[in-house]
């Protein structure tokens, strides 16, 4: 029996009972078509905190405050109410540690910003001029904050562009630049006045970088904070190989300016961005997995689905096999023909599923439900996997056809 033979015979077969074989094929479309955007949703999800994270800055360091730890003492790391660090320790930093492209000091809070009649409650982040390097922000009208307006306490601020829609536009349309520039701000009741605006960059995970109002650190320190402590110390290494080099010389000299000789006793903590997308690369890696295999279970179903129908026609079709066997069909052509139909139903079910899966993706996307990314990889995985569903769910009905006995089925009423 030539491949040819085995081709016309498998489209004869499943032409004669269309319906039945269109409701077979639906349930490997759905399975491939579930497991190819449930896929595509956990790897954009994937690709967007990974581009998050890496939009806070390259080969970024964050230094946050902590309560001292010991015994009676209540731990409390990281970002909060705890006043650790000061300017001192951002400059023995630069000048102590090596492989330190940049650093800038930050003290932020959240306040009520006025302008013109209007207000909005917003993160005001008082920085230096190192800031933009390291935090991948750029400026698109007027200027940054620069080392002289730090050194004087400037009443200067800049703003994102969702904070001067906020401020100063309708609350649709995004504000012209050029029309912020020079304006007056009020943040707890001290005049700031508008020198630039930066460009629109989105939501970190961590903050909305559009959503800021930037003023030099010492006027945050002198007019809103009240006190000479800094929130976090961001700190940029010269190369991402020198990121774990430099985090734990920071360790090392910041415990020594705070009298500390235990590093588990230690009143600050140091956060390695390569150590934050590793984690949530682990995190979406783990929830894509999870949403494959929950899809992967209708595919088990249009399995089953192919079993039973490749069966049911092994039944029907008993004569048809007797009558095979008795004109000198051997086992091999009966076996590869039922198999052959099972295989062509999951190849079409994934074609179709793999083309409704991928539409489904780009639908989510586009309406800005869900970041989607589809790879090749799925493609071809949902593919592979439907041509072995075909193999493993017909290799039972097709040896149960061959093995037939020719006397029997023809028989067979």
């Amino acid at each position: 029996m030539t491949i040819a033979d085995t081709l016309h015979e498998t489209y004869t077969a499943l032409s004669a009972n269309r319906v039945r074989s269109g409701l077979t094929i639906l349930g490997i479309v759905i399975g491939i078509a579930s497991v190819i955007a449930l896929v595509s949703v956990g790897q954009g999800a994937q690709a967007s905190i990974s581009s998050s994270i890496n939009s806070l800055g390259s080969n970024l360091l964050i230094v946050t405050p902590g309560a001292q730890k010991g015994p009676g003492v209540a731990i409390s790391a990281g970002r909060g109410s705890a006043k650790t660090l000061t300017q001192e320790d951002a400059d023995a930093i630069a000048s102590q540690v090596a492989n330190v492209a940049a650093v800038a000091s930050e003290v932020s809070g959240r306040y009520q910003v006025t302008a013109a009649g209007t207000n909005t409650n917003t993160t005001v982040d008082g920085v230096t001029s190192a800031y933009p390097a390291i935090r991948n922000v750029e400026i698109d009208q007027g200027s940054f904050i620069t080392d002289t307006q730090v050194a004087s306490r400037a009443k200067v601020a800049v703003l994102g562009p969702t904070t001067a829609t906020d401020l100063f536009g309708d609350g649709t349309d995004p504000v012209d630049p050029a029309s912020v520039i020079g304006q007056t701000i009020r943040i707890k009741g001290v005049e700031f006045t508008v020198i630039g605006m930066t460009v629109a960059k989105g939501g970190s995970g961590f903050s909305n970088a559009d959503d800021m109002v930037y003023i030099p650190a010492t006027a945050a320190e002198l007019f809103l904070a009240g006190d000479q402590y800094l929130t976090s110390i961001d700190v940029q290494a010269a190369s991402a190989g020198d990121m774990t080099q430099v985090q734990d010389d920071i360790t090392t000299t910041l415990l020594a300016r705070h009298h500390l000789s235990d590093p588990t006793q230690a009143d600050f903590s140091v956060i390695n961005q390569a150590d934050i997308l590793a984690t949530a690369s682990s995190i979406t890696g783990t929830l894509t997995l999870l949403l494959g295999a929950i899809a992967g279970i209708s595919l088990l179903v249009g399995g089953i689905g192919i079993m039973n129908m490749m069966l049911t026609t092994v039944t029907e079709r008993t004569r048809e096999i007797g009558l095979r066997k008795a004109i000198g069909a051997k086992n091999g052509d009966i076996s590869r023909q039922f198999l052959a139909e099972a295989i062509a139903l999951t190849l079409v079910g994934g074609v179709v599923g793999i083309a409704l899966g991928s539409a489904i993706s780009f639908v989510v996307a586009s309406s800005g439900i869900l970041q989607t990314s589809v790879s090749w990889q799925s493609i071809v995985l949902a593919f592979g996997v439907s041509g072995g569903i075909g193999i493993a769910f017909g290799y039972y009905p097709a040896r149960r056809a061959a093995s037939l006995n020719p006397i029997e089925a023809l028989r067979y009423e």
